[in-house]
């Protein structure tokens, strides 16, 4: 996660500095910024304070902010997942007030209050993270988190928060803010998935049972639209398929994302559920796959033709493939290989071919998380 920190005073510096140094021990890619007019005396008095310390490698960890709020929020929006506001509620509000979206996209945004006391939850509080980073913002200064998303004050199963938590997309938050409805109203809420799942599911959940009555309202987790349990059924797509791509050199992008788009309404899974595109390391500069690939945040991984060799199963053979790359068959070994990094996983469209570009599918073994 990376998160950005910023402080207007020296006690909310010395606050920053505390924050700055646990976050990056637990692993969080953290920068921190000083908006003040006394930002450079606050620098300097924060030097004098260490007199035992190299200051210039070990404490000067700040970057002072000579821009506009608002400026300077919007580049945060841009480039980090959580900013942390050390302050004025007021100030962090005014500033974050012209950039906030929408609750998919919205990074989270904690405010800390100068003596530490309280860590709120601002923005983005659960899918964005903005509870849980409160929380260890408040046990790392020693404060209380505040938290007031609903489902949380009344111990209510979120469906957002487990969407996060099991990396799925909500195809309707409309039809999620209507479940959260339903679960803080005491209502039946159906669940269905078509993977398998560890630990006990929620007790605010109803299991779907095919051919008896079930609630009209339900979550279905699911690699595609395909099934359909509950007359109002919101979809939570996992991301467990990989993509092995193969084209011919200087494949255009539209050409790329027709091709696979195509491949995928074969088998009625939408691009969502992509995980990563695989190939052959002849392929790794191919810019109309990289330009895809990069549109959609997707990571791209290529094997060699040995390492291709090595996937187990039966696939379509093309020997004028073979005598190009070393390998009988490119997209079907690259998905597999892709699919298989926890656990076997297995094709579920073979090598699909059109305009110079072959596609096939491969889905990971996977299940869903309750505990």
């Amino acid at each position: 996660m990376k998160v950005a920190i910023i402080s207007f005073s020296r006690s909310g510096y010395r606050l920053s500095e505390m924050i700055y140094w646990v976050l990056k021990e637990r692993d969080y890619e953290v920068t921190s910024y000083t908006k003040s007019k006394y930002t450079k005396k606050i620098l300097d008095e924060s030097q004098l304070d260490e007199e035992s310390r190299d200051f210039r490698n070990t404490r000067m960890f700040s970057n002072p902010v000579d821009e506009s709020m608002k400026e300077w929020t919007k580049r945060r929006f841009e480039d980090s997942d959580a900013i942390v506001f050390i302050g004025a509620c007021g100030i962090a509000v005014r500033s974050i007030a012209p950039f906030v979206k929408s609750k998919k996209i919205d990074p989270a945004v904690v405010v800390v209050d100068e003596q530490g006391k309280f860590a709120i939850s601002l923005l983005s509080g659960h899918i964005g993270g903005a509870n849980e980073l409160a929380e260890e913002v408040a046990e790392i200064v020693h404060g209380q988190p505040v938290v007031t998303t609903a489902t949380d004050l009344n111990g209510k199963f979120a469906v957002d928060v487990f969407a996060k938590k099991n990396n799925c997309f909500i195809s309707d938050m409309e039809l999620a803010k209507e479940i959260s409805a339903a679960l803080l109203a005491g209502k039946e809420v159906g669940f269905a998935s078509d993977f398998p799942w560890m630990g006990a599911i929620p007790e605010e959940l109803k299991l779907y049972e095919e051919g008896k009555e079930n609630p009209e309202i339900g979550i279905c987790v699911s690699s595609g639209y395909l099934e359909h349990p509950f007359v109002h059924t919101l979809y939570l797509i996992p991301k467990v398929i990989t993509t092995g791509v193969g084209c011919r050199k200087g494949t255009p992008k539209e050409v790329v994302e027709q091709v696979i788009r195509r491949a995928c309404d074969e088998v009625l899974v939408p691009s969502i559920a992509m995980e990563q595109v695989t190939s052959i390391d002849l392929k790794a500069k191919e810019e109309g796959i990289l330009e895809y690939c990069r549109e959609r945040n997707l990571p791209f991984v290529t094997y060699t033709a040995e390492e291709l060799k090595e996937a187990e199963g039966v696939f379509t053979p093309s020997d004028f493939v073979e005598e190009i790359t070393g390998v009988d068959n490119v997209c079907e070994r690259a998905a597999l290989l892709g699919s298989s990094r926890e656990g076997k996983g297995r094709l579920i469209q073979r090598k699909y071919a059109r305009d110079g570009v072959t596609v096939a599918l491969a889905m990971k073994k996977w299940s869903v998380n309750f505990e």
